[in-house]
């Protein structure tokens, strides 16, 4: 068991002496975490997964650097809070992503953390009995053994990092990682993007500023040191060597931008920043005005954009579950694949949306080029 902190003496400010510690009236030390690499031990990817992933970052990457046609579409719930029923879905995900695997390269949506403007369940890894206590230690067990199972549906899997002190639990089993709007502004995370190992989509702002997002791709291309735990568990100095495979997701903001006069002009805004990127759009959030059921209006809108070959145009997000909509947190019992943070389509709503996508890749492939889409350095 840990002992007391030892205060550090810090140069006084002001003649007010400064002490660096967790003093017992603001804070509670529950006491040392499971290391990654004691996580991992535990619940192992293997070989097979391990090449698994390195395949899937790299078609992502091709999608994204142009080489790759087909849309990239990530779908799945909103949070992950019963890893049952998201195995589940993933099980139906994987059987429509087969289908459609020549023109769409489907992505599973494994989000484990949940970021909060203010307070509310803050996702699996912090909660993972839903009842409103922290218990990360077995939450990060729950979220590693879902994220094993999930990947060996044979899907990739998509994952925004909240936190980056948590990212070495997760990161060896993500093939698409995501900043937040909350967070894209965050310098430690566009630090910790610069390292990953899979192409990360930047959202912009929550007022829908896609200016922050450009500015996070830029920062992310960039080399960077900073501090991380390392597989052991020793907080370490880690070099970023720069993540050239980052791009900007629009979700709206105060008003949607995922029509072709939005999507054209963040593509000018990438041009003009010297970023050879282009974009992918969340069909949820402030594009959906969060309602669930406008999403596939969205879906439509960026299928034609696609078809009529703006190749700028690099895939889709839908937030999706195996029922529709969403229910309350507190509620008892739970309705089984029913989301607990946005609101989701059912299941039969999302395999419409992916026929749409796949039939609008299909007719880009043979669409004149419209020359504004294609971003510089394609």
């Amino acid at each position: 068991m840990a002992g007391p902190a030892v205060p550090l003496e810090l140069p006084a400010i002001a003649d007010e002496p400064l002490a660096l510690a967790w003093p017992d009236d603001s804070a509670r030390v529950l006491g040392p975490l499971p290391t990654p690499a004691e996580l991992a031990e535990r619940f192992p990817r293997g070989e097979r997964l391990r090449a698994q992933v390195a395949g899937h970052r790299r078609a992502v990457r091709e999608i994204v650097d142009g080489a790759d046609d087909r849309l990239l579409v990530i779908v799945g719930p909103c949070s992950v809070h019963d890893p049952d029923a998201a195995l589940q879905y993933a099980h139906e995900l994987a059987a429509a992503a087969a289908a459609h695997d020549r023109d769409l390269l489907v992505v599973l949506r494994a989000y484990l953390e949940k970021p909060r403007t203010s307070v509310g369940w803050k996702g699996l890894l912090h909660d993972p009995h839903l009842a409103g206590r922290e218990d990360l230690a077995e939450g990060l067990a729950i979220g590693r053994e879902f994220l094993v199972r999930a990947a060996n549906s044979g899907l990739p899997l998509a994952y925004e990092f909240v936190d980056p002190f948590l990212a070495p639990y997760v990161l060896d089993l993500v093939s698409w990682g995501a900043l937040g709007a909350r967070t894209v502004a965050s310098q430690p995370h566009r630090q910790l993007a610069s390292a990953l190992p899979m192409p990360v989509g930047m959202k912009n702002g929550v007022t829908g500023d896609v200016e922050v997002a450009i500015a996070a791709v830029r920062a992310a291309r960039a080399p960077h040191t900073f501090p991380a735990l390392a597989a052991g568990g020793a907080l370490s100095a880690v070099v970023g060597a720069g993540n050239s495979a980052c791009h900007v997701v629009l979700r709206g903001g105060a008003r949607p931008n995922y029509d072709a006069a939005s999507v054209g002009a963040a593509l000018d805004e990438l041009r003009a920043a010297g970023v050879g990127a282009g974009v992918v759009v969340d069909a949820s959030h402030g594009n959906s005005g969060k309602d669930h059921r406008r999403q596939p209006g969205v879906v439509e809108d960026v299928a034609a954009q696609v078809a009529s070959g703006n190749r700028g145009l690099l895939g889709v997000m839908i937030e999706s579950f195996l029922e529709a909509g969403n229910q309350d947190i507190a509620a008892r019992p739970l309705r089984y694949g029913v989301s607990v943070t946005d609101g989701c389509l059912d299941w039969p709503a999302t395999a419409r949306c992916l026929d749409v996508l796949a039939e609008a890749a299909r007719r880009r492939r043979i669409a004149p080029v419209r020359p504004w889409t294609r971003p510089a350095g394609r």
